[in-house]
């Protein structure tokens, strides 16, 4: 028990290695909530390009960027998408900028399985929705918005929090780039104290509390959605 106490005061009390944790904690959860948010933007766009098409025929073009777009992004390493976008798209920006860089990468990345939960949400809507839309005089983009969409949105809304979870875990991967998220932070503590035990088990016990919670506001979230169809 001493032994432990002395390795992890080495580990996380000396020279305060455990701001490094918080650190890279905040630029994990950085990263991820702005992922997010362009994931959920480019997303949608896709969902709705491509459930147009399917339902219309039109948009071919948009259509066709799309799907190359979804088969590009969903067949190759996420890992391998992070350092194509730093170290050949972005190879002259300043260090500084790879923040920037990463939430891109994890954002494109996420924008393409969000597509497909959202485009799947659209097209379970029944076709009614659409002649009813019609019939009030809407336009097909007006009933898209503001008809379908919000039934479409709190159809896959468990789905879209899961992506997230997903998400916050790939984030995994951002020190490939030199970016210092947690899982970097943690690395950096085991070089300096060559001891790999502890800082690899703090950062996946972060990990493990962060995706934890998440996934208790998503079974909560599922609840009060159930509960609102019965009404």
């Amino acid at each position: 028990m001493e032994d432990f106490k002395q390795k992890f005061h080495d580990t996380f009390i000396t020279d305060d290695r455990w701001k490094y944790l918080v650190e890279g904690l905040e630029n994990t959860l950085i990263i991820t909530l702005f992922a997010a948010l362009l994931g959920i933007v480019i997303g949608f766009a896709v969902a709705i390009v491509r459930s147009t098409h399917d339902r219309t025929g039109k948009l071919k073009i948009l259509n066709l960027v799309s799907r190359v777009y979804l088969t590009v992004i969903r067949g190759t390493p996420m890992v391998v998408q992070l350092m194509i976008m730093y170290f050949v798209i972005f190879a002259t920006l300043h260090a500084k900028y790879k923040i920037y860089v990463a939430i891109l990468s994890f954002g494109i990345n996420s924008g393409a399985y969000v597509a497909e939960i959202v485009r799947s949400g659209i097209m379970s809507i029944d076709n009614g929705q659409f002649e009813a839309g019609s019939s009030l005089g809407l336009s097909y983009p007006r009933t898209m918005f503001y008809v379908i969409m919000p039934q479409a949105f709190k159809n896959v809304l468990p789905a879209l929090a899961n992506e997230v979870i997903v998400l916050l875990k790939e984030t995994s991967v951002a020190g490939y780039i030199g970016m210092e998220d947690l899982t970097k932070k943690g690395d950096i503590i085991r070089g300096a104290t060559y001891e790999a035990y502890l800082p690899l088990l703090a950062v996946a016990l972060i990990y493990l509390i962060m995706v934890m919670i998440l996934t208790w506001l998503v079974s909560k979230l599922e609840r009060r959605l159930r509960r609102n169809d019965r009404r």
